[in-house]
Parts: structure tokens; sequence; C-alpha cells
């Protein structure tokens, strides 16, 4: 069978207009194609197909592909589909405008924030699908539980507590699409019940408190020093929840104490205020044991969040929120609200990918090769910009090069941008002005372009 016959074209043709059909189906279907609705190469139906979808005998779909075969928009070859020109597509469209420089990839790329894909799993994730694909029942391709599928929610609360220390109930876990979303939810869950003012730490990272913010919640900033959050400047604010980052924070990469965590628990316990727990880079630690959540040391203050941005790939759109009972109905009706419930199939190839121990295979495996790079990235900086100063090098993906007090930030971002570096400042995360530094990111470079682009970034200093 022709492999266009299940092709459909949206035309609307109309007999009581006194146009002639074969002329109201040309003009459409050039139009299309001059307005780019009709790109260039794209296959048609086939005449007979068209026909009985338009209700009209298969001569006028005949004509209106002579027609305009014979203007050049379309070209028909004996035993292919009729496809639209090449030559018109992108005359249609206007000659290709060549990017700006401004706008070209960087060569050495240290912006902090993602992973380096090209070590995604590809095959356990496959197989994963294959596996969850053959033993998927029909009815969980349905309109699920908002929540997240019970496998998922199932083998993430195993997980959390056994990798994590989390205290993780899978009928209070809700699945959400990233953490982002999960901000969101917060937000409005938060607003509902009655919370305006939300405490952040100073600095922070700036797409978080933008989720938070663009829900209309009032945001106080909160300095974070070598030991992590100044409880202590926290209490004074009347904030009625904080987001904090304790494990790594962000981008100062410290962590927060022990004698912190107890002060932000009991304050939290005093004052009835919540805490936002991102669990950010907590799978990434190099020199020093493993720090556990702080949920699982207060699970009824706590809500904790996390996702796969960082550990597989942001294109998943998959992370969790743990939470407490009482905001728990909350955040749900939020989440029906917005979507109804998160993508299926990925939680469900997820949830046999730990089931399997693949995920704990690919986080020991990526580890030890992040931490190869940030070696490589201290040995640089030493060598070449020995006037920076390394902090929150024991976890993560990215460190904080602290600069001399009277550095420029931009400037300096901007000179490196001029050799084709790209880093981030700290300035571009902080609410209240501070010390300046450099973030730089070393997941995504190997580990001799971290070298060549530590060389030019010394350059530029």
């Amino acid at each position: 069978m022709d492999e266009t016959t299940s092709l459909e074209l949206f035309v609307r043709l109309d007999a009581e207009t006194g146009l002639p059909l074969r002329r109201q189906l040309t003009e459409q279907m050039r139009s299309a194609i001059r307005e780019g609705r009709l790109v260039a190469g794209a296959r048609l139906p086939a005449t007979r197909a068209l026909a009985t979808d338009l209700g009209v005998s298969r001569g006028v779909v005949i004509d209106a592909y002579e027609q305009l075969s014979a203007e050049g928009y379309l070209v028909a070859r004996h035993g292919s589909a009729t496809r639209v020109s090449d030559a018109v597509g992108r005359s249609a469209r206007g000659p290709a405008m060549p990017r700006d420089a401004g706008d070209r990839a960087p060569r050495y790329d240290f912006l902090p924030g993602a992973p380096d894909l090209s070590l995604f799993p590809r095959d356990a994730w496959l197989a994963a699908g294959r596996e969850m694909l053959r033993s998927v029942p029909d009815s969980s391709l349905g309109y699920g539980d908002p929540r997240g599928a019970i496998e998922l929610r199932t083998a993430l609360a195993e997980y959390l507590g056994r990798v994590r220390g989390a205290v993780a109930d899978p009928d209070h876990l809700v699945i959400v699409s990233g953490l982002a979303q999960g901000l969101a939810l917060l937000a409005r869950a938060l607003l509902a019940r009655g919370v305006r003012r939300v405490a952040v730490e100073d600095p922070s990272h700036a797409g978080g408190r933008g989720q938070l913010a663009a829900q209309g919640l009032e945001l106080v900033p909160v300095p974070v020093d070598e030991r992590g959050i100044v409880v202590e400047a926290l209490a004074a604010t009347g904030a009625e929840a904080v987001l904090v980052t304790p494990a790594h924070q962000f981008p100062t990469g410290v962590v927060l104490a022990p004698e912190r965590r107890a002060e932000l628990l009991a304050w939290a316990a005093r004052t009835g205020a919540l805490i936002i727990e991102d669990d950010y880079d907590a799978e990434y630690r190099y020199d020093r044991e493993p720090v556990g959540a702080l949920q699982g040391l207060g699970p009824e203050w706590v809500i904790y969040g996390g996702s796969l941005s960082k550990t597989l790939a942001p294109a998943l759109r998959l992370g969790w929120l743990v939470l407490p009972e009482r905001i728990d109905d909350a955040v749900v009706e939020q989440k029906r609200y917005d979507d109804l419930g998160s993508g299926a199939l990925a939680q469900l190839t997820f949830a046999e990918l730990l089931r399997r121990g693949d995920y704990d295979r690919h986080l020991r495996r990526s580890r030890r090769v992040y931490r190869t790079r940030r070696d490589v990235l201290l040995a640089a900086l030493a060598e070449h910009v020995p006037q920076a100063r390394p902090a929150g090098v024991a976890a993560g993906l990215h460190l904080t090069a602290h600069l001399p007090a009277r550095a420029d930030e931009d400037a300096i971002r901007e000179r490196a941008a001029q050799r084709s570096v790209a880093v981030a400042t700290i300035g571009d995360h902080r609410l209240t002005p501070g010390p300046p530094a450099l973030l730089l990111g070393y997941a995504r470079l190997p580990e001799p372009a971290l070298r060549r682009g530590i060389r030019e970034l010394a350059r530029a200093l």
C-alpha cells in the first residue's frame, strides 16, 4: 500500500461559494506552501485518499496536483509520493540567516547546571523500556493517579531511603515534570494555605527562586556562610517557609553543618514553617562521606525534592517531591490541575531501571568520570589561574572560583566570551552584593578541553 494513503491534509472546500472545487483546492495548497504550513519536502496524501477525505472526485485532486506541479510547487515522480518542492520551500521561507557570532556555541562551556549527556545509559534505558513495554498492563496507559505511577513511587521510596536516608512513603510522594514544576506546584499550594513570604538562600539558584516568585510569593534573602544558611538571620525574617540546598549549596558548594541542620529543624518546629529541601547534586560526592537528606531528620517539617536532570538528562522531565501529610493533598490538587500527571512511560521505564540496579551502576560510573574532570580542573586552575581560590570542590558538577576583591565579574565574563569560553558568575545568583567569583562547571568537558579552556580563561584574566 502507498505510504501516503494514511496522511491527512487540512483543506476546507465549500461548494456554495461558486468557485470551482479544483480552484479552491489549488489555491489553498498554494497558500499553505507559500506560508510555510506545508514545508519543503513534505509528503502529500495520495490523490485517491485525499479525494475520499474531501468528498470530491479523484479528478479534482489530480488536476490540483498537476497544476501545482506545473507551477513548480510540487514534485511528482512515478512510483513515489508527491512532495512539496525543495526549491519552493526554501524561497517561501526566505534565505537562511547566518547565526550571529555571539549565538555560536562556545568552544569551552564551563556553565554549571548540566551533566555530560553522552554518559546517558542508552543501552540500559532501552533494555528497561523494552521490559516495561512487555509487561505493562493496558490500564497503565490511561489517565492515572496524578501523584504518578505507583511502580515508580514505590521504587523511588525504597531508593531514597536506602541512598539518601529519606523517610519516603509512596502515598506521599508525587512525580513531577522536573523540580521546576515541583517548585511551582509548591508555591501555589503554599499560597492556598495563606503563606506569602518564603525565605531563600543568598546566593541561591536564580531559576529556583524564579519559580517561586512567578507564582506570587514574596522572597526574603537569607545569607549563606561557610556553614550554610544562617538560621539566626532566617528566624528574623518572619518567613513561613524556606528553600534550601543543604547537601551541596548552590552556588557556593558548602554543606549545611550539623548544628545548622538542628537549628533549622528547631526553627520549623517552633514556628510551624515548612522547609523545602532541594537535594541539589547530592548524588555526586568525591572527597567525603555522603550527607543524608535533611528530610530524614524531620519528615514532618521538610518537603524533599529531587530530579533526574543532573544524573540522567533534563529531557526526561522527571522529578519528585516527598511531602509532609499536611501539604500533600494541596500539592496533588495542583498537580491534577496542571497536567493530570507526568508521562507514564518514562516513569515506568525509570522504575524498571531502578529495579534492575542500572541507575546505581550509572551513578557509580559517572561519579568516576566527574571526579577525574574535577581533579583536572583544579590542577589547571592552580597552574594557570593561581589568583582564583576554589571552593565547593568536594561534591557536585561545578566549583566556585573566588576572585580578588576588586575583580569585575562581568568584564571577565565578557573577555572570556571573546575567547569562546563561557563562564557564569556568582553575581548572577545573588540578591544582595557580595565578593566576586566565577562558577565553573566541569561535567561536559573532557580532560584535554578542560585544560585548554582554563588556559584561555587565564588569558582573559
